[in-house]
């Protein structure tokens, strides 16, 4: 299941910050209709951080509601108390998601030995799969490869979406993890070569944009193409690059926006909307992906 092009759904916003469940729908229709495999719902992407966990609640149902089966739904259910993590895990597992994205512990810096404990008190309140994620850019905290060979042998524990954007990683990974182990890219500028290296997938903030370019790239790449991931990653360079020209999911909300997808580019505090300076570098972006404003 989990393989190939995943998103990172954003969460799009109206009013005063309330959720904006009808840009919500046009949004998982866009993806249904042009090939994305996955949906993660409320991730970094999908500001979490700042979402109460109610909220999380009536978005994830809302989105399995929709989708029906369609489409696989993956749920962020991270925190950095383990405590919260579990109670958070247990309650999302009554919802018919598919598995779950299971952050690092952030901002305490926790040992190798307490994410291990961490993570398995995350899988054995569900059975429920769970893909582990590491994004030290973002948590403070790495999650080292000899680590997750440790938590691969716990039975739900299925993958891992690795935001390093090191191939030294992926190589690492695969030498100390089974080859059922499902490694999932969380860097979108070097998702093509980490798949065509032999990862499984991306879970992606450029797929919000260009869903359909995504899944051909992972398509490509899965069956070794190298010249048309190639081709279709050169297309989109710019893209992965620029979505990060202010923090996630800023840009890629701007970006939405434009095309008519949400109804506003709004996100609550501390996040501000993108500043003025920046469009013509993301509408550059989107002119060198194909994408017509």
């Amino acid at each position: 299941m989990f393989r190939g092009s995943w998103v990172a759904l954003i969460t799009p916003m109206v009013g005063q910050g309330e959720i904006d469940y009808l840009s919500l729908k046009r949004l998982v229709d866009f993806h249904l209709q042009n090939g994305t495999q996955g949906l993660v719902i409320m991730g970094t992407t999908g500001e979490a951080a700042t979402i109460s966990f109610a909220e999380q609640l009536d978005v994830i149902a809302a989105v399995c509601t929709q989708v029906a089966g369609r489409i696989a739904v993956v749920a962020g259910n991270g925190a950095n108390s383990t405590a919260e993590a579990v109670e958070r895990t247990r309650a999302l597992s009554r919802l018919p998601i598919d598995g779950f994205l299971t952050v690092t512990p952030f901002y305490n810096k926790p040992m190798q030995k307490g994410m291990v404990l961490h993570f398995n008190a995350v899988a054995a309140a569900t059975d429920k799969p769970v893909l582990l994620y590491n994004v030290p850019g973002r948590t403070g905290v790495d999650l080292l490869p000899e680590t997750v060979a440790e938590l691969a042998k716990t039975g739900n524990i299925v993958g891992i979406k690795e935001a390093t954007g090191s191939m030294q990683r992926l190589a690492d990974l695969q030498q100390h993890c089974p080859a059922d182990f499902m490694l999932l890219s969380g860097d979108d500028a070097s998702a093509a070569e980490f798949m065509l290296q032999g990862g499984h997938g991306v879970i992606s903030v450029t797929t919000n944009i260009a869903p359909r370019q995504m899944a051909q790239l992972c398509q490509a790449a899965l069956a070794g193409d190298k010249a048309l991931t190639q081709q279709i990653d050169r297309s989109l360079q710019a893209l992965h690059h620029d979505l990060f020209i202010e923090a996630n999911p800023i840009p890629a909300k701007w970006a939405l926006y434009r095309m008519g997808l949400i109804s506003s580019d709004l996100m609550r505090l501390p996040l501000t909307p993108l500043e003025p300076i920046h469009g013509a570098v993301i509408e550059q972006a989107l002119t060198q992906a194909g994408i017509t404003l």
